[in-house]
C-alpha cells in the first residue's frame, strides 16, 4: 500500500458539491475587481450597450468583459486569445465571470470599441486609491518604455535616407545611360529594349522620391512614416533603431500602480516635466516625489520643475 497522499477519483460523483466560492480566498484580488466593477457607472464612463435591447440576441454585460479585461492586465495575459482559454480552465475566472466563456473576438471588440471607457474607469480607480490615501507617502518612478510599431524600418523615411535613395537611382539611371550608349551601334535590339524599359522605370522612380523627399524636409519631425504615420524611428536600449513610440509611465514603487501614463514619438529626453506635472494633477497635490534615470535626470536640469524632489 503506498503511504503517499492519495486523491479524489475522477470518476467519483460528489454527493455535495464544492461551492464555486470556496476556492477563491477572501483576500484575493479578483473580490476588488468583482466590487469595483459593480459598484461604477460605466454608461458615464463611456461604455457601449450598457442597456441591453430587448429585442434580438442577448449580449454580454460590458461589466463582465471590463472584469476580464481588468483580470488579464493584473495577470499580464494580453492576448484575447489566451483570455478565452483562461476562462475555460482559470477557477478564479469562473467565480469572477460567474462561468461565462466569451469568445476571443467578442474579448477583442470589447477592447476596440470601449478604448474611452476602460481609460476612464481606470482614472475612476486611481482617484479612488488617492482618497484612501495610498499615495500620500508614496514615491513614484517616471521612465519610458519603447513599443514597436507596425510600420517597418523600410516604410520609414528621413533626409538622409531619401538622399542616399535619390543617389543610387541617379547613379543607376547613369549606368543604363551608358550601356545603351555602348550598344549604338551593335545588333542587339532585345538587349536594347530591356534597357530602355529599366531606364523609364528608373526615371520614374527617380520622379517619386524626389516628390517623398519634399514631403519628408516639409515634415515637423522630418521623418515620414507610411503605414503607421505617428510612429516615429527611435533608439531602443539595444542602441539600435527601431520604428516605435515611447509609452511614459509613472508608477507607485509602493503599490506598483500605473499612476498615469502617456504615448509619445518623441525620445525620453524632455518628459519628465510633462508626466511629472500629469501625476500632480491626478494626486491633487504639488509635493512629490520622484525616482528618475541618467536620461530623465539630464532633462530635469535643463527644464526644472517646482515642488518636485529628484534623487
Amino acid at each position: 500500500m503506498s503511504h503517499h497522499i492519495q486523491g479524489h477519483s475522477r470518476t467519483q460523483t460528489t454527493l455535495l458539491p464544492e461551492v464555486l466560492d470556496d476556492f477563491v480566498t477572501e483576500d484575493n484580488p479578483v473580490r476588488v475587481i468583482d466590487v469595483f466593477v459593480n459598484e461604477i457607472d460605466l454608461s458615464s464612463l463611456g461604455f457601449h450597450r450598457v442597456q441591453a435591447k430587448q429585442t434580438g440576441r442577448p449580449g454580454y454585460n460590458p461589466a463582465t468583459l471590463l472584469k476580464l479585461y481588468l483580470y488579464g492586465y493584473l495577470n499580464r495575459i494580453q492576448s484575447s486569445r489566451r483570455l478565452e482559454k483562461e476562462t475555460h480552465r482559470n477557477v478564479e475566472l469562473m467565480w469572477l465571470l460567474e462561468r461565462l466563456q466569451p469568445d476571443f473576438k467578442t474579448i477583442a471588440d470589447f477592447r476596440k470599441d470601449n478604448g474611452k471607457g476602460i481609460k476612464n474607469a481606470c482614472r475612476q480607480f486611481i482617484e479612488l486609491c488617492r482618497q484612501m490615501n495610498m499615495f500620500s507617502d508614496a514615491v513614484f518612478a517616471i521612465d519610458g518604455s519603447k513599443f514597436k510599431a507596425v510600420n517597418n524600418k523600410a516604410k520609414i523615411y528621413t533626409p538622409s535616407k531619401m538622399k542616399f535613395h535619390i543617389e543610387r537611382v541617379e547613379k543607376w539611371i547613369q549606368v543604363y545611360l551608358s550601356k545603351m550608349d555602348l550598344r549604338d551601334n551593335d545588333e542587339k535590339a532585345n538587349s536594347n529594349k530591356v534597357s530602355e524599359s529599366k531606364l523609364a522605370w528608373l526615371k520614374q522612380r527617380l520622379i517619386e522620391l524626389k516628390a517623398l523627399e519634399k514631403e519628408v524636409n516639409e515634415h515637423p519631425d522630418k521623418q515620414l512614416s507610411q503605414t503607421d504615420p505617428d510612429a516615429r524611428l527611435m533608439k531602443t536600449h539595444h542602441l539600435s533603431r527601431q520604428v516605435c513610440y515611447n509609452i511614459q509611465s509613472a508608477v507607485d514603487t509602493k503599490h506598483h500602480l500605473i499612476i498615469r501614463h502617456d504615448v509619445t514619438n518623441t525620445p525620453d529626453r524632455g518628459q519628465f516635466t510633462h508626466v511629472a506635472s500629469q501625476v500632480q494633477d491626478v494626486l491633487k497635490t504639488k509635493n512629490i516625489t520622484v525616482i528618475a534615470d541618467r536620461v530623465t535626470l539630464v532633462s530635469m536640469i535643463s527644464k526644472p520643475h517646482k515642488n518636485l524632489v529628484l534623487r
